[in-house]
């Protein structure tokens, strides 16, 4: 049986050969302790860290030293959030975010709030904007933190946050962005953009699974946080542990390739998803798209098939591997939070389905696909009507 086309590639993406063999001699030859500087063995694992490091720094035009590794960006979120909170609990304790923020974002706030911290969680409008004049009227004497994601996993819509961060900047407000979907993608400076802190992952851009890093503003403001991981002092005490060299060399070589080939990807994924959402759209014209259509990730599609469940219609989908949302809360069974804060539904959240393309997608693929979606939906459609017609 062939595999399915795979286009849910904001969930995760299939590894990038250049990056494994990049990888590859770190996992068998080289394979010193970074931290072991006295002999060889550790000295050359250690460069090929801090060549790495550079480069990411550089891809978001911060200083090497800004730069802390971690095992993903949920930990990246969790030491940035927590960290920044708890060093400045004296300051205040109040926290403002959206309602369309991932989880990852959301349950560490949760989590702040049983640890007695007040969190203002921001509506988006039926497109998925946060207004920057909301953040503004939103902090307080007492704020000690604004999180906002660069650009939305489920929809796609990228936020407006070179006005929130020059708003947290004039506000003397620390600004931390959830970078996973955007890093690699869509252009970041963080000193433009006033971004304090910065969570990315690599196994959204064809890296390794289980290595992120975690910007960190070290001048202008410089921001502190306390610490989450005791032991060993790794990574200047930010993240202790042991660094996973293999992954970080094949996060930076990733990085490397994405950034190279980002206006290409961009403008043929963009055409390949334009394509998709016009003929599935002229053959069912109750198709809702969510989220933006002009501010939008080139690779994501999200649509709402109304009076189907898109569950189901997954599932008789055998050629297509797509999802419902986030990955992360998949195996919910509760709408996704983002459909309910567009305005949509129960009904109508359960209809939505993300289909997110990448980069070793083909045009043929696409073409498959498209026709696989329009026929199934005619098909439940169609038996949907007949089912009626028998019962009516």
């Amino acid at each position: 049986m062939n595999k399915p086309i795979y286009l849910d590639n904001q969930a995760t993406t299939p590894l990038d050969p250049a990056v494994l063999e990049a990888m590859l001699p770190y996992l068998k030859n080289k394979f010193g302790n970074a931290a072991s500087i006295h002999h060889r063995y550790g000295r050359e694992v250690k460069e090929a860290v801090e060549n790495s490091r550079k480069l990411l720094a550089e891809s978001i035009q911060c200083r090497p030293r800004d730069i802390i590794f971690t095992s993903g960006a949920t930990e990246s979120i969790n030491l940035a959030i927590k960290g920044v909170c708890r060093k400045y609990q004296n300051k205040g304790q109040h926290i403002v975010t959206q309602q369309t923020e991932h989880k990852a974002v959301l349950d560490t706030c949760a989590a702040m709030e049983q640890a007695g911290w007040r969190v203002t969680y921001l509506p988006v409008d039926a497109e998925g904007f946060v207004s920057p004049q909301s953040v503004y009227n939103a902090i307080e004497k007492d704020t000690v933190l604004v999180t906002v994601m660069h650009a939305n996993n489920e929809i796609g819509t990228i936020q407006p946050v070179a006005e929130i961060g020059a708003i947290c900047r004039q506000e003397n407000v620390f600004f931390m962005v959830d970078a996973c979907q955007s890093f690699g993608k869509l252009d970041i400076d963080v000193n433009e953009m006033n971004i304090d802190l910065m969570a990315a992952t690599a196994h959204k851009i064809y890296g390794p699974k289980g290595v992120g890093f975690l910007y960190i503003r070290q001048k202008g403001p410089k921001v502190r946080l306390e610490m989450q991981m005791d032991g060993g002092g790794h990574e200047r005490g930010f993240r202790s542990g042991t660094l996973a060299v293999p992954q970080i060399v094949g996060f930076a070589k990733a990085t490397e390739l994405s950034i190279d080939r980002k206006e290409e990807e961009n403008h043929r994924l963009g055409s390949f998803r334009d394509k998709m959402f016009q003929k599935i759209k002229s053959s069912h014209p109750d198709i809702i798209l969510n989220g933006s259509l002009e501010q939008r990730l080139a690779h994501n599609l999200n649509l709402c098939f109304p009076g189907l469940e898109a569950e189901s219609l997954i599932m008789k989908m055998k050629g297509v591997a797509c999802s419902t949302g986030s990955a992360c809360s998949s195996a919910n069974l509760e709408p996704s939070h983002v459909m309910k804060a567009l305005g949509r539904n129960n009904e109508m959240a359960h209809s939505a389905i993300r289909f997110s393309l990448g980069r070793f997608n083909t045009e043929k693929e696409i073409d498959i696909a498209i026709e696989e979606i329009i026929n199934t939906v005619s098909l439940i459609k169609q038996k949907s009507l007949q089912h009626r017609l028998v019962n009516g």
